[in-house]
């Protein structure tokens, strides 16, 4: 078996003065798997995201990337922020330069490159997000998806292996939804592995490889159709059968697919069964 991307084993974390949030948790992020992170608020999702990330550390076991322990002084952490890198919910918690460009060169000059270096990854960053014309542009003039798009373009400056997203899709437009999800394919093509914090169990089943449930017994992780199926888990983790699951039911129950039929992702899937059947 392949050693994953990244791991954390027997991690236990609980902020101070307050409840032990994660305890005992195993949790690996296997390289070029998209992988949707969902449970209820509270559930420990962003607390997991930080941990992965290096923003926290875990008050007892192990951080490890390619099967190295990642060790928590200087050259450590920039070691795993360069392979590693969190996007958070709220662009404007992470937007903080005059312009776009220098908020995203922000990353790379702290790396130490070199100025051609650096230009080159911020021109890369902003054509991948496909906001090369809003380089010169204040950030606080930016529309909502735009200061998203440019959050992310810090993070993909870094040129990391994990692109670690939570909740990207929240306060976009359906079109906004939809030009980001082609932002992803074309980052995953390019060979980023990306984590999606989500609670939109219908996004998660379109969109992810794997999925990780946080619910009160541990995490549950498993390939996204299979686990998303699974109405008692995700009864545990405050979430709802996505449609395609449903609607996958239905269609096995009145013999209009196979018993082991696929589930439809998809509308266009959807219709192609219906077209089948």
């Amino acid at each position: 078996m392949s050693v994953p991307l990244v791991s954390l084993r027997g991690a236990r974390y609980a902020y101070e003065d307050g409840p032990t949030v994660l305890d005992g948790l195993d949790f690996d992020v296997t390289e070029g798997r998209a992988l949707a992170l969902l449970g209820r608020n509270g559930s420990g999702k962003t607390t997991l995201m930080r941990l992965l990330s290096g923003g926290l550390r875990p008050d007892a076991g192990q951080l490890s990337v390619d099967g190295a322990p990642v060790a928590y002084d200087r050259k450590g952490l920039v070691r795993l922020r360069t392979s590693v890198q969190l996007v958070v919910q709220d662009p404007d918690d992470q937007l903080f330069a005059a312009s776009v460009a220098q908020d995203v060169s922000f990353g790379p000059l702290n790396l130490g490159l070199a100025g051609p270096e650096v230009r080159a990854r911020v021109d890369e960053a902003l054509a991948a997000l496909d906001i090369t014309g809003l380089a010169d542009r204040p950030t606080h003039l930016l529309s909502y998806g735009q200061r998203k798009r440019a959050a992310i373009a810090g993070a993909v400056a870094m040129r990391p292996r994990v692109l670690i997203l939570d909740e990207p899709t929240a306060g976009l437009d359906p079109d906004g939804q939809e030009r980001l999800l082609d932002t992803l394919a074309r980052l995953r093509a390019a060979g980023t592995t990306v984590v999606m914090a989500t609670h939109d169990v219908d996004l998660a089943l379109r969109w992810a490889d794997d999925a990780a449930l946080l619910t009160p017994a541990g995490v549950r992780c498993g390939p996204a159709p299979h686990l998303l199926g699974r109405s008692e888990l995700l009864a545990q983790a405050g979430l709802r059968l996505p449609w395609g699951v449903a609607v996958g039911s239905l269609l096995r129950a009145q013999g209009l697919t196979a018993a082991d039929g696929e589930v439809p992702r998809t509308a266009e899937e959807l219709a192609s069964l219906v077209a089948r059947a």
